[in-house]
């Protein structure tokens, strides 16, 4: 190593341990704010009891008895069903878990890959200047069209099913992300120490994602996190309409689907899967405006 890297190895040190009081100061501001601190722990709960669902759920969720058929919540009938079943009488609690597991599944995995896509693309166009232009036109053309009408798009040509849902939110969730990223790294790169860096020699992918992609994650975390409740609710609203999780899989907005035929006389199958799918963008929201507020210099002061 040269003596005039020394320096920059210095500053690139002092930047990670920054970092890193940074994420403790977060969650502290977080924990100190009761709005924020109730969603993340509600969503720690969440999460939590999607993972453990095959443990946890009371019965099995594809078990079906009619004898229960659309018995209501606290009906002497099914006493053992905490919140009633269905209308092919399958334990609500049980199909509620592993829906949940299914929706929070299908908007991580969309998110992560939609999101690292995105944030590629905003990155490069933000340090190659020669493909701002044709990368950020095929953004627009993305944004162009509506989040439901191009998830339609998609899963139409795909076919219904969970592989045609998470290509379709992937897809919906590059272009918002890619401008973020965008705006974030063209600020970044005027920086001095993007300067120094290529000063010393250093290569084009050291300093893409050493300097500059890790000056702009908490700008891309906080949209990410706004995206994950976007892509949950338009997840289960392609489910709704068909083209999501297909019978007998526990999806939450397949379910509200399949219970919108019984609203006037077992209003629980189609709302309890509503009221879930509402709490958790929610949560996801207030935790994202946390965020913002929390990693947003401006608003520290």
């Amino acid at each position: 190593m040269t003596d005039a890297a020394l320096p920059l190895q210095s500053d690139a040190d002092q930047r990670a341990i920054a970092i890193l009081r940074r994420k403790n100061a977060v969650w502290r501001r977080i924990l100190r704010d009761p709005p924020a601190a109730i969603a993340a722990f509600f969503l720690f709960l969440l999460v939590a009891a999607a993972l453990l669902a095959p443990w946890i759920a009371p019965f099995d969720p594809y078990a079906s008895n009619m004898r229960y058929r659309l018995c209501g919540i606290g009906s002497a009938r099914c006493a053992q069903f905490l919140l009633g079943a269905d209308q092919t009488g399958r334990d609500m609690v049980s199909r509620l878990l592993f829906g949940l597991r299914s929706t929070l599944a299908i908007g991580v995995i969309a998110v992560m890959v939609g999101g690292g896509i995105g944030t590629s693309i905003g990155l490069l166009a933000a340090y190659y200047r020669r493909l701002d232009t044709p990368l950020m036109r095929l953004v627009d053309v993305l944004l162009s069209f509506p989040p439901i009408l191009f998830g339609l798009a998609i899963a139409a040509v795909v076919g219904a099913g969970l592989p045609g849902l998470v290509l379709a939110l992937c897809v919906t969730s590059i272009p918002t992300i890619a401008r973020i990223a965008r705006g974030a790294a063209a600020s970044v790169m005027q920086q001095e120490y993007m300067e120094a860096g290529r000063a010393v020699g250093l290569g084009d992918g050291a300093l893409i994602w050493r300097y500059l992609a890790i000056n702009c994650w908490p700008t891309i975390l906080i949209y990410m996190t706004l995206q994950l409740g976007q892509a949950i609710l338009l997840g289960a609203a392609l489910s709704f309409l068909g083209l999501g999780a297909q019978p007998p899989v526990a999806e939450l907005g397949s379910m509200a689907a399949d219970g919108r035929k019984f609203l006037t006389i077992a209003p629980h199958v189609s709302t309890l899967p509503c009221a879930v799918i509402f709490l958790v963008v929610l949560a996801f929201n207030i935790l994202g405006d946390a965020l913002r507020d929390a990693l947003d210099p401006k608003l520290r002061q």
